[in-house]
Protein backbone atom coordinates (compact mmCIF):
# COMPACT_ATOMS: atom_id res chain seq x y z
CA UNK A 1 0.00 0.00 0.00
CA UNK A 2 1.36 3.39 -0.94
CA UNK A 3 -0.92 6.22 0.15
CA UNK A 4 -0.14 9.80 1.09
CA UNK A 5 -1.41 10.95 4.49
CA UNK A 6 -2.15 14.44 5.69
CA UNK A 7 -0.43 16.09 8.64
CA UNK A 8 -2.66 18.35 10.69
CA UNK A 9 -2.31 20.58 13.74
CA UNK A 10 -3.47 19.05 17.02
CA UNK A 11 -2.95 21.64 19.75
CA UNK A 12 0.81 22.27 19.90
CA UNK A 13 1.53 18.93 18.18
CA UNK A 14 1.08 17.49 14.72
CA UNK A 15 -1.23 14.57 13.95
CA UNK A 16 -1.56 12.18 11.02
CA UNK A 17 -4.90 11.38 9.44
CA UNK A 18 -4.99 7.65 8.63
CA UNK A 19 -7.41 6.34 6.00
CA UNK A 20 -10.13 3.89 7.05
CA UNK A 21 -8.41 1.10 5.10
CA UNK A 22 -5.21 1.52 7.14
CA UNK A 23 -7.13 1.48 10.43
CA UNK A 24 -8.92 -1.68 9.31
CA UNK A 25 -5.64 -3.41 8.37
CA UNK A 26 -4.15 -2.49 11.75
CA UNK A 27 -7.38 -3.58 13.44
CA UNK A 28 -7.56 -0.34 15.44
CA UNK A 29 -10.08 2.43 15.84
CA UNK A 30 -10.23 5.96 17.18
CA UNK A 31 -8.86 6.08 20.74
CA UNK A 32 -6.60 3.01 20.40
CA UNK A 33 -2.81 3.25 20.71
CA UNK A 34 -0.31 2.67 17.94
CA UNK A 35 3.38 2.05 18.50
CA UNK A 36 6.05 3.76 16.41
CA UNK A 37 8.91 1.34 15.77
CA UNK A 38 12.18 2.26 14.08
CA UNK A 39 13.45 -0.56 11.87
CA UNK A 40 16.36 -0.85 9.44
CA UNK A 41 13.80 -0.24 6.66
CA UNK A 42 12.37 2.93 8.24
CA UNK A 43 9.51 3.75 10.61
CA UNK A 44 6.62 1.32 11.18
CA UNK A 45 3.26 1.79 12.90
CA UNK A 46 2.21 -1.27 14.89
CA UNK A 47 -0.95 -2.05 16.80
CA UNK A 48 1.01 -4.01 19.44
CA UNK A 49 3.98 -3.09 21.62
CA UNK A 50 6.96 -5.03 20.19
CA UNK A 51 8.81 -5.01 23.53
CA UNK A 52 5.80 -6.51 25.32
CA UNK A 53 5.39 -9.12 22.55
CA UNK A 54 9.03 -10.20 23.02
CA UNK A 55 8.59 -10.46 26.82
CA UNK A 56 5.49 -12.60 26.32
CA UNK A 57 7.35 -14.86 23.87
CA UNK A 58 10.09 -15.41 26.48
CA UNK A 59 7.52 -16.02 29.24
CA UNK A 60 5.72 -18.63 27.12
CA UNK A 61 9.02 -20.36 26.40
CA UNK A 62 9.91 -20.49 30.11
CA UNK A 63 6.46 -21.78 31.03
CA UNK A 64 6.73 -24.48 28.37
CA UNK A 65 10.26 -25.56 29.38
CA UNK A 66 9.65 -25.45 33.15
CA UNK A 67 6.05 -26.66 33.19
CA UNK A 68 6.65 -29.41 35.77
CA UNK A 69 8.55 -27.09 38.12
CA UNK A 70 5.89 -24.37 37.86
CA UNK A 71 3.16 -26.94 38.48
CA UNK A 72 4.97 -28.20 41.62
CA UNK A 73 5.40 -24.63 42.90
CA UNK A 74 1.69 -23.98 42.42
CA UNK A 75 0.79 -26.88 44.75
Amino acid sequence: MNKPVKLTAVGNSTGVILPKEVLARLNVERGDELFIVETPNGIELRARDPEFEEKMRIARQIMREDRDLLHALAQ
